[in-house]
């Protein structure tokens, strides 16, 4: 068995103020990525939202789950990879995209086989995914982080200089509504996506990554005025549903890749919350 995966359902506001520790963990963190070997996915009913990895030691295919009800994957969907490992390639329908470390590559719906390959067993490729609905179909594009649309925020003053990536979004890359990007942090910063906001017409999951071993990044979610917060560490994920803030701070700097669906794509559009109100 290649293919791992599960269902996750919403949660609304009221019932995640009564969760302890134990079941905020269970509803939002995804702790079991890039298994060697294995296709890992989540199936989120925040806007139907997939979030999962491939660590191809031999080359695996992307294959659909019954939550599809498909008879291929990206059969009525759209999907984002970014490779966090060492170099490997993902076939689309044939043609081969080579993807180093953090370069991304955005498959349109219709593709019917996507398979993924690592240039070296011992040292291989670590795809991390994610995957919308789509309605029409957009071409297939790499792109590498000197291709990505680069936003400098914040600064060591208030610990959240930070470098945003943003490589599969409008400008960049067409897309029905599936949006990425690597947000890095600067040497001395921790905090990132702060000032706190939420978005209401779309959600959010979080992958963190080069988080140093023995070091970790606290996940704040919620609403403003009632966050709650999990502890993460290096390569896993966290769904944020549209009515939460999602923003982290780390024991040391890191990088963090965000992804998004939903109603609008516009990037900009976020509801902040004043430091000052954060309860």
């Amino acid at each position: 068995m290649t293919t791992i995966y599960e269902t996750r359902y919403a949660s609304s506001p009221e019932a995640v103020k009564q969760y302890d520790t134990a079941q905020l963990r269970g509803e939002f963190l995804i702790d079991n990525l890039m298994q060697e070997g294995k296709v890992v996915l989540t199936y989120s009913h925040y806007d139907r939202y997939i979030a999962g990895s491939v660590v191809p030691k031999q080359p695996l295919t992307l294959e659909s789950i019954d939550p599809l009800k498909s008879e291929y994957f990206l059969e009525r969907r759209e999907l984002g990879i970014i490779n966090v490992g060492d170099n490997g390639s993902v076939m689309v329908d044939g043609t081969s995209y080579t993807l180093g470390h953090k370069d991304a590559l955005y498959i349109g719906m219709g593709a019917k086989e996507v398979v993924f390959t690592s240039d070296s067993e011992a040292k291989p490729a670590k795809f991390y995914l994610n995957s919308a609905p789509a309605h029409t179909t957009y071409p297939t594009k790499k792109v590498s982080l000197e291709d990505a649309n680069k936003l400098e925020l914040g600064s060591l003053e208030t610990a959240n200089h930070r470098t945003v990536n943003q490589m599969i979004i409008g400008g960049v890359v067409t897309t029905c509504q599936l949006q990425m990007g690597m947000t890095t942090l600067k040497t001395g910063s921790v905090w990132n996506t702060m000032p706190a906001h939420v978005h209401d017409r779309r959600m959010e999951v979080y992958f963190y990554m080069d988080v140093p071993e023995e070091q970790a990044v606290c996940h704040f979610m919620g609403q403003p005025n009632e966050t709650r917060h999990i502890w993460m560490h290096n390569h896993q994920a966290v769904i944020s549903p549209p009515w939460s803030i999602h923003c982290g701070s780390g024991t040391s700097n890191y990088t963090f890749i965000w992804g998004m669906a939903g109603e609008n794509l516009d990037y900009t559009d976020m509801d902040v919350a004043k430091i000052t109100e954060l309860r």
